[in-house]
């Protein structure tokens, strides 16, 4: 049965004449163990919500969860599908992609992502089965890693959160072949792996991957220990049986024609290429059926259970029906007291709001809480042994953290939320643009948004961050003005199912300048908060704190014959969506100034080739925020002489 997985890797990876063969043949006996005898699922219902959880952390190895999808039945993935591997509109692309076939788990490629991807599933699943009980969730989550994705950095922040809160059904294959691209790992790599495990909180065992008993014996004992399991299967990369041997080609490049010819004579394969004999082909269908009973006596329980209902709304992530309710609550109340107020104040004022009324939102924070103001008051902790808490500790782990949040998106039934400074974006960057890349519904609380926060200095002060997330395809950038900006945008993020979500927010105290409360006028992305007094002669376009101070600038203006409009413009993306008259009209075609306390890198789209950037031109420096701010000439009197010096 593993030879078919090999014969199909071998004979993909011929035709495309680029691929990575050498792991899908290298794990074929580890996955065959797997899907056959462990790996609870159904092939006819591969989204089957209580089904075990299978991540392919080593994604260049794709030909293996593709092999395994095409063997087991799964539709989608027939032999078309596999003849066309890594080609244009096919579900077999060179790593797994999420959304192109349902039983791919997690975009993976990057290494490490999945393997942390893998902790979030594993505490989602955790998670959920404190609050509806065993009888409806009960699954594993097993990882295939390689020695790349345990070298990586997040990886070592994934393993030691799974540990500590002793997430006991995750179970990582880590295929230790010893060979990576550049050659042999002792190159670069000298860890003891199991030692770096073991004191993470890990239990582990060595096994001969190419043993199967051996294997399903060690499976077996990974089903019963009460810790996550790193079992470290030493294979041969490239391996054929039964000759024991490896291939060349093994990860970096495709088998020629005749080493692939040569690798299926020295497995006994003599079948014309992507032909799986009957026989065999039968014996995978019905390991791809085996969890149907199992599925469809889930199904009778789902049917009777109280919580029914509630389980299919938090899985299909739709919002309750009136969780809105005590976010308008909150945006009346702002409009009549008008606090000034830092928007990570008002941030956590909008979640003790919102988490109450959404169930599905589970906080923490990079172990920054009373900095990022993440935490709501009565909402408990997820500890190791008690799930029902929804705020997690995540300590310095900004990797980490970021990727199990994609993978908690990913398992269904939690929306994630989590906080940290705007700078330490660029430590969560490759798992925020997966999430931008899978679609997923995962909220970043980024607060310290500018020099704003004065004395920490340039090391802390995100200059040019925003500019590197506002590049990112379907990421939404929120910078909200004032304590109703924030409010609005927290109910954009939260309903925003088909992306993720950034909050840069301040920490110095921001003039209100909304009193309205009907319209959520974030939600066309800019608007004009306040107009010329007649025909414009300049739009002042700010976001987050440089609003109130651009209206201070227009006021000045104004008092001097200059007629000016003020925008604010909280989030880019939203507002390039809207119809070109939209934009048109709220921007106007008199002078455009943009004001940000950060660098003007992407202003032009707004300001056009004659307009204005009053802003950073470099990084920031060590000083209070007033302080800041008067240095790098960013303040309403800068402004006002900017326009009049370019008006004449």
């Amino acid at each position: 049965m593993a030879d078919a997985i090999r014969a199909l890797a071998i004979d993909a990876v011929e035709q495309a004449k680029s691929g990575h063969p050498g792991m899908p043949m290298g794990m074929a006996d580890v996955a065959t163990a797997l899907f056959t005898k462990f790996l609870k699922f159904d092939a006819a219902d591969p989204r089957w919500p209580d089904r075990d959880r299978f991540v392919l952390s080593a994604g260049h190895g794709s030909m293996l969860l593709y092999a395994l999808l095409n063997l087991t039945g799964h539709a989608g993935m027939g032999i078309e599908e596999i003849r066309r591997f890594r080609q244009l509109h096919s579900p077999a692309a060179g790593h797994p992609e999420f959304g192109e076939h349902p039983g791919i788990e997690t975009t993976t490629g990057p290494l490490g992502q999945g393997l942390a991807n893998a902790v979030g599933m594993a505490l989602a699943e955790r998670m959920l089965a404190a609050r509806f009980g065993k009888s409806l969730v009960d699954h594993r989550t097993w990882v295939i890693a390689g020695d790349g994705c345990l070298q990586e950095g997040i990886s070592h922040e994934a393993a030691s959160l799974a540990g500590h809160l002793q997430l006991d059904k995750l179970t990582v294959l880590y295929d230790d072949n010893q060979i990576t691209i550049d050659g042999d790992t002792s190159l670069s790599f000298t860890d003891d792996t199991l030692k770096r495990f073991a004191a993470y909180g890990w239990a582990v065992r060595r096994v001969d991957g190419h043993d199967a008993e051996a294997v399903a014996s060690a499976l077996a004992w990974a089903t019963r220990v009460n810790k996550p399991v790193l079992l470290a299967c030493r294979t041969i990369i490239g391996f054929s049986a039964p000759t024991k041997a490896g291939t060349a080609g093994s990860h970096g490049s495709p088998l020629g024609a005749a080493e692939a010819a040569a690798a299926k004579s020295a497995m006994g394969w003599n079948h014309p290429a992507f032909e799986v004999p009957e026989g065999l082909r039968e014996r995978w269908e019905a390991a791809g059926k085996r969890g149907g009973g199992t599925r469809r006596a889930w199904l009778k329980r789902l049917a009777k259970h109280p919580m029914q209902a509630e389980f299919e709304r938090a899985l299909a992530g739709r919002l309750p029906e009136a969780w809105h309710e005590p976010l308008a609550a909150l945006r009346a109340k702002t409009a009549a007291d008008m606090p000034k107020i830092a928007s990570r104040i008002a941030s956590q004022r909008a979640l003790e709001a919102l988490v109450p009324a959404v169930p599905e939102m589970v906080g923490g924070s990079a172990d920054l809480t009373g900095s990022n103001n993440t935490n709501v008051k009565g909402i408990p902790a997820v500890t190791a042994g008690n799930f029902a808490g929804r705020y997690i500790h995540w300590g310095v782990r900004e990797h980490g953290m970021a990727a199990a949040m994609n993978g908690m998106a990913l398992h269904g039934g939690i929306i994630p939320y989590s906080g940290t400074f705007l700078v330490f974006a660029d430590y969560m960057r490759p798992a925020i643009r997966l999430a931008a890349l899978m679609r997923q519904r995962v909220i970043h609380v980024l607060t310290h948004d500018s020099i704003g926060l004065g004395e920490d200095g340039p090391t802390h002060q995100p200059v040019e961050t925003l500019a590197g997330l506002r590049c990112i395809p379907n990421l939404a950038v929120f910078r909200p003005g004032d304590a109703m900006e924030t409010a609005e945008c927290w109910e954009l993020a939260v309903k925003r199912a088909d992306g993720p979500s950034v909050l840069a927010l301040s920490r110095q105290n921001l003039t209100p300048f909304r009193t309205d409360s009907g319209e959520n006028r974030c939600a066309r992305g800019g608007y004009v908060v306040e107009e010329a007094s007649g025909e414009r002669r300049a739009t002042l376009i700010a976001t987050g704190s440089e609003v109130p101070l651009a209206l201070v600038a227009r006021a000045a203006l104004e008092a001097d014959g200059i007629p000016t409009a003020v925008v604010s413009l909280p989030s880019w993306e939203l507002f390039a969506a809207q119809d070109a008259s939209y934009r048109e009209q709220v921007l106007g075609d008199a002078l455009r100034v943009g004001i940000e306390a950060a660098v003007g890198f992407g202003w032009e789209r707004w300001l056009g080739p004659e307009g204005i950037f009053i802003g950073m031109g470099g990084f920031g420096a060590s000083a209070p925020a007033e302080d800041l701010f008067r240095h790098f000439g960013i303040t309403a009197d800068a402004v006002v002489a900017a326009v009049k010096k370019r008006l004449g």
